[in-house]
């Protein structure tokens, strides 16, 4: 009896020391992954898909030239070591989560949030690219508010959650009016309208520029913006947001893995930290 006795009592115990190494294992490696630049990274380099290698026995799956897909991955960043700034030009807490910063503005009047920085990327890839047709978004109301009509001088009048559009403007379809378009959009839309509005999609359909979301006051959103691949069709994907107040749009190191940072895994329902965010349950939408 006391034989026995001994051998549950080693038991229970070797299950305790097991369970009490797991989190400290996950905080060593979260410690390692701030302080120490992944190996995969290029300091030299001066976008996402030269800044940052593939591991080994992955590929960076091909799409093509003048693609959304492809536009996000060839897109600018500043010189390595840029810190994350705030819209009011101070310096943001926490510079440990990022290997990159993205070559967008960020606007002074503090607008320019998590999800508004990604709707604003979509939007200038489709001005660029003469798809203006195509730039528009819901409130999250869930009225639907174009470039198109607001450039001819339509405005919203909201009162309560009631919407109506009144031509109250001339027509001026300048990029100065585009980007008073976009300020309207990031006053009025945000994580919950886009949650709401944007297609579903299951990890194993994710590409680039599709985005992990939780929509909600407060919510949070990042994008997918580089992709690879391996020959078992196991992918792995770089991942920036932006984030509140307004700052610098940055790619983000994973700070679970580091043998893999800044890739990650991404699969349904899934516990995804993002450098100073945790996703409880991850859901992925795409933009129309």
């Amino acid at each position: 009896m006391k034989k026995v006795l001994l051998i549950v009592i080693t038991i229970l115990a070797i299950g305790l020391i097991a369970f009490q190494l797991k989190p400290v294992k996950k905080a060593v490696n979260t410690v390692a992954a701030i302080i120490e630049t992944p190996s995969l990274i290029n300091k030299d380099s001066l976008t996402i898909s030269t800044r940052v290698d593939v591991p080994n026995d992955y590929e960076r799956v091909d799409y093509p030239k003048g693609s959304f897909e492809d536009y996000l991955r060839h897109y600018k960043l500043k010189p390595f070591g840029s810190k994350i700034i705030n819209y009011d030009d101070s310096e943001y807490f926490w510079q440990g989560g990022h290997i990159g910063i993205l070559e967008i503005p960020v606007p002074k009047n503090g607008l320019q949030q998590c999800a508004d920085a990604l709707i604003r990327i979509r939007s200038e890839y489709l001005w660029n690219n003469d798809r203006k047709d195509e730039i528009g978004f819901k409130f999250t109301s869930g009225h639907y508010c174009s470039w198109n009509k607001y450039a001819e001088g339509y405005r919203p009048k909201i009162i309560g959650n009631k919407v109506s559009f009144h031509k109250t403007a001339d027509l001026d379809t300048s990029k100065e009016n585009f980007y008073r378009y976009l300020n309207l959009i990031y006053m009025y839309s945000g994580t919950l309208s886009l949650y709401n509005e944007l297609e579903p999609v299951k990890a194993k359909d994710l590409k680039i520029g599709d985005m992990l979301i939780k929509g909600g006051s407060p919510g949070h959103i990042v994008m997918l913006c580089d992709e690879a691949v391996n020959d078992k069709g196991e992918k792995l994907f770089l991942l920036f947001q932006g984030n509140t107040p307004a700052q610098s749009v940055h790619l983000v190191k994973n700070l679970e893995d580091a043998s893999i940072s800044p890739w990650y895994k991404l699969q349904d329902d899934a516990v995804v930290p993002v450098s100073n965010y945790t996703f409880g349950s991850a859901r992925y939408v795409r933009f129309k």
